[in-house]
This record gives C-alpha cells, sequence and structure tokens, in this order.
C-alpha cells in the first residue's frame, strides 16, 4: 500500500476543481492509496479501517474472502473511508481514464460523508486516529489478559447494534434550548394537548392571547402570561418541572447502560472490560450511519461520477470502457437490489420532478396520464432539491417518499417472485408484483433496522436485568437469542430477563410444489389469523427458560 504517484495526484486535483464548481462541498485535504487486491481483502474486515483493533474473525473473514477470490478474481475498484483528512484506496489495475471516473465517485462520497446530517457524529473527530488509539489499547489488554479480552469482544458485539445512535444524534443536532423556551414547548405541545385534551379552537384562543400579551407587554408580557396560566391551573408548575428533571435524565442504550450500572464491570479489577465496552460502543456508533444511508450514498456518488465523467474530455476515446464499466455497476437487476442503481435513478427522478414542478400539490392532484406526463413548470430547481435531499435524509426516508408508481413504471422494474416448476425440475422467477407499494415494501425489507430494546428500570430489581423489546413487526432471531444473553448475564453478574414477542401460530399453506415463502398462483390458505403472544426469556447460570406472560 502506497500513495499515488504525483501525476496521479494531479489527475485528482483536478477532479475536485471540476466537482467544486459544480456544487460538490469536501475539504481540500485527502490522501489516496494504491492497494493490491490482496491488501484489499485483508482490509474489508475491518471496513477498510487499517487501524481498527484486531480481533479473531476479521482472520476468518480474510480466509474466507480469499476463498471466494480463489474462484471468483475480480478487481475491486475503490473503496473511501469517512475520515479527516477522507482517505480512499485505489486498485493498483485502474487506467488513467477508469482513475477520473472513479475520483468523481469518491468525491461524491466525501461530499455526503461531510454533508449528510445523519453523519454529524463523525464530523468532529478523526476516527483513523482513534482507532489506533483503541487498537493499542485492545493489544495491551490481551497481552495482560489474554483470552479474556476477546470474550469481552465478543459479548459486546453481540449486543454493538443496540446502541442509542439517533439519541445521541438528536442531542448534536438540536440547538440549546433555554428554560423559557422549554416552558413554552411544555405548556403548548405538552400541557394542553396532552394534558388538558383542550378543544382546538380553546387552543388556538390561547396562541392569540399569549401573542397578545407579547404584543402589548414587550419583554414582560411572557411573564405575565403565563402568571395567569398557574392561576388557573395550578398543577402546571408542578408538573413542568417533573418533565424538565424527565428530560434532563439522558436515556442509556443496553451497551451503555451496563457499562455504567453493571456492579461486576465496575470493581476495580473488571474496569478494563469497560474500556473494552466503549471501544466496540464507539466504533458502532461512527459506522451507523453508513449503514442507513447505503442507497442515498452509493446513488449519491454514481450521479456525480456519471453526471461529471460525462462533461470531461477525458472521456474521448474511451467511451464504450465508461459504457461498460459503468453499466456494471449501475445497471438494474431483474432480481434483487442494487444500491446504485436504485439511488441513481432515483436521484434523476427527483431533479426531473423538481425541474418540471412535480413535486407539488397540484401536481398529486391530477390523475390523468397524459396530462401527469405533460406537466412542466419549467423550474429548474432540481439540482438545488436533490442537494436537500443529500443533506437531509436517510435510506428509509429517501426510498419511502420517492418510490411512486411512476418511478417503477418508468424504469421497468418490478418486485421477484421464486417458484419450483415441477415437470422441469428448476427454479421459476415470475414478476409477482408491478405495484409501488409493493416494490418499497421489499426495498424497506431490506434495510437496516435493529431491534428495538430498552432497559426497563422499575423491573431491573435486585441482581436481575430487564430487557425489553419494543415491537416493531418483526420477531429477534431465535438462533440468537442464547448466545446473545449469555454474553449480557456475564458483563451484568446476574441474572438477565428479556421480554419480546414471537409467534403463537401461522397461517396454515397448502404448498402446490413451491419454498421459501413464494406464493404460486394456485395456492391455499385457510383464514387463521397470524397471532403473537408475549414471552419471558430468563437466562442464568448459562441456562436459559421462557415463559408466555
Amino acid at each position: 500500500m502506497e500513495l499515488i504517484n504525483q501525476r496521479t495526484k494531479k489527475i485528482m486535483e483536478g477532479c475536485k476543481e471540476r466537482a467544486k464548481s459544480a456544487g460538490l462541498k469536501f475539504d481540500s485535504e485527502s490522501l489516496e492509496y494504491i492497494v493490491t487486491n490482496r491488501d484489499m481483502l485483508e482490509l474489508s474486515p475491518k471496513y477498510m479501517i487499517p487501524t481498527l483493533y484486531d480481533y479473531w474473525v476479521h482472520d476468518i473473514e480474510i480466509l474466507k474472502e480469499k476463498g471466494k477470490y480463489e474462484l471468483y478474481p475480480s478487481n475491486p475498484y475503490e473503496t473511501v473511508i469517512n475520515t479527516r483528512p477522507a482517505i480512499s484506496f485505489y486498485n493498483d489495475n485502474n487506467p488513467d481514464w477508469l482513475n477520473v471516473m472513479i475520483f468523481y465517485h469518491v468525491l461524491g462520497h466525501i461530499d455526503f460523508f461531510q454533508n449528510n446530517l445523519y453523519f454529524r457524529n463523525t464530523w468532529e473527530y478523526d476516527f483513523t486516529g482513534q482507532a489506533l488509539s483503541d487498537k493499542r489499547l485492545i493489544a495491551k489488554l490481551r497481552s495482560e489478559k489474554g483470552r479474556w479480552v476477546d470474550y469481552v469482544i465478543e459479548f459486546a458485539r453481540g449486543i454493538d447494534n443496540l446502541v442509542g445512535y439517533y439519541d445521541g444524534l438528536s442531542e448534536i443536532n438540536r440547538p440549546y434550548e433555554s428554560n423559557k423556551d422549554k416552558l413554552l414547548n411544555f405548556y403548548f405541545d405538552v400541557f394542553l394537548q396532552s394534558e388538558k385534551k383542550i378543544k382546538i379552537h380553546d387552543y388556538v384562543k390561547e396562541i392569540e392571547r399569549y401573542n397578545s400579551s407579547k404584543k402589548e407587554s414587550g419583554e414582560y408580557g411572557e411573564y405575565i402570561f403565563f402568571s395567569e396560566v398557574v392561576k388557573k391551573y395550578p398543577e402546571f408548575d408542578i408538573m413542568f418541572k417533573k418533565n424538565l428533571k424527565k428530560k434532563n435524565e439522558k436515556r442509556q442504550d443496553t451497551l451503555l447502560f451496563l457499562i455504567n450500572n453493571s456492579e461486576f464491570l465496575n470493581k476495580e479489577k473488571n474496569r478494563w472490560m469497560q474500556s473494552v465496552l466503549h471501544v466496540v460502543r464507539n466504533t458502532s456508533l461512527f459506522f451507523q450511519p453508513q449503514i442507513r444511508t447505503k442507497i442515498l450514498n452509493e446513488g449519491w456518488a454514481s450521479y456525480w461520477h456519471e453526471t461529471l465523467f460525462l462533461e470531461d474530455d477525458r472521456i474521448k476515446g474511451h467511451e464504450v470502457d465508461f459504457a461498460r464499466v459503468n453499466a456494471g455497476v449501475t445497471s438494474m437487476p431483474r432480481v434483487g437490489l442494487n444500491p446504485y442503481a436504485l439511488g441513481m435513478r432515483l436521484f434523476y427522478y427527483i431533479e426531473e420532478l423538481a425541474d418540471k414542478g412535480k413535486l407539488s400539490y397540484d401536481f398529486e392532484q391530477i390523475h390523468n396520464v397524459n396530462q401527469r406526463k405533460k406537466y412542466n413548470k419549467n423550474t429548474k430547481t432540481g439540482r438545488d432539491y436533490i442537494f436537500k435531499i443529500r443533506e437531509n435524509y436517510s435510506d428509509f426516508l429517501f426510498t419511502n417518499n420517492f418510490i411512486d408508481q411512476d418511478f417503477v413504471n418508468n424504469n421497468n422494474i418490478f418486485v421477484a417472485g421464486k417458484r419450483m416448476n415441477k415437470q422441469k425440475k428448476v427454479w421459476e422467477y415470475f414478476v409477482k408484483s408491478r405495484k409501488a407499494k409493493d416494490y418499497k415494501q421489499m426495498v424497506s425489507d431490506s434495510l437496516y433496522h435493529p431491534p428495538y430494546i430498552t432497559i426497563d428500570k422499575n423491573k431491573t430489581t435486585g441482581k436481575a436485568l430487564y430487557l425489553k423489546h419494543h415491537f416493531e413487526g418483526k420477531p429477534l432471531v431465535n438462533d440468537y437469542i442464547k448466545n446473545t444473553m449469555m454474553g449480557i448475564e456475564y458483563l451484568w453478574n446476574g441474572p438477565v430477563k428479556l421480554e419480546t414477542d414471537e409467534f403463537l401460530s401461522l397461517p396454515k399453506i397448502v404448498n402446490q410444489g413451491f419454498t421459501f415463502g413464494f406464493l404460486s398462483p394456485n395456492f391455499s390458505e385457510d383464514k387463521t389469523e397470524k397471532k403473537w403472544r408475549r414471552v419471558i426469556y430468563t437466562m442464568e447460570k448459562r441456562k436459559i427458560t421462557k415463559r408466555v406472560i
């Protein structure tokens, strides 16, 4: 692994100038490395962070990837990581024209990392430097504690998806709110609506009374207004103080709760375990935004590598080569999902909608197909609009808001099913649905969505830790419950209870020669309703039991 030469660096700097003139925003400093396929295979398990801490699972992944490479050799073009400065890796087999295209793709990623609000928690520090410090800490502890370090890492990584990513993000993005603002917000947003449940016309009158008081009495208007509120509602002051105290108590995710509240971890001889848990938790928090913006991020980078490279005079003589490589990256598969292709096409689609003024209430009221096609207000605001999307959206918001029937029809995409042809004894793929809502649901099902599990402090009594799974339509994966709870029991040093939901009964489907849940046109199903039951798993002394609530 070595830095790119000065000639290639000059090409990259030229790409930066063109990208910035097109509207992309990113730090001028960046590091580019040339790597071999072997380097790529060894860095991939560490998410391309060379300084990430060592762990035995990484070695297994390297062996697995090497086995795959021997069977299916390929040349990955690039990888970029969200650090300060941004670091990107390029295959040593890339010709100059391909590097130009890839540089634009990488700059799209860097712009996304440094401007999308879901990455706000990664803007303040250089993760590679922090990762190197963590790596040295883990190595030092491993030399002192031996295999116990790996046990603690494994137990922590079993629950590293239960981190309070959105809690931390809201604290960073939410501007400072004074007690005066909190008082006002509590009165109008909580007290009147949730507690008193007053009628709409009374609510509007209160707003008018507040505005009149401010207008007539200036800076004393708010004081006068709330003096009258307390006279009318004597309980308001006490309820506000309780709410203020409740808000000041930060919610702790499962890992953080164990770090702060486990008596076992807080013993002097076990304090080193807290350091390991902090490393695992901080690493997980760093990668959370990337997991939640895969389609958006890759689509944005693909949009820009295509847009900028087609305008670049260095494409001359390589049009066919570019078309071949670009199609391999951004073609829409007939079965499954390609985040590069889906994201890029959505950006083009949104840009066109905004340019024609179709992102409006007037357009949504039109149901005639021909009128919808001809509608064009020629606003030319598409490019500005997609920059706002890049800044404020995640994959769920992106796909849920903009995948509609027009998008599905324009791109001729569908949800594919799979069934067994009993006569030919082969699997057949078929068009299961061309409806936008079904395609959107398929995309939504593929997105990262960890279980929502919190600590029930009221039921965490004595030595028992009580975990509550807030059911969102998908059960926990049964195969992982036992080992995960065993790890939590070790870190807590006491019994662990987990409240969750599971199927009580399933619809009885008569199989007509197909499997894996794909229904053929000739299936029958009884009308037994899907029922769920609430259960409690208990892990105590490495033995698990279950009972129905």
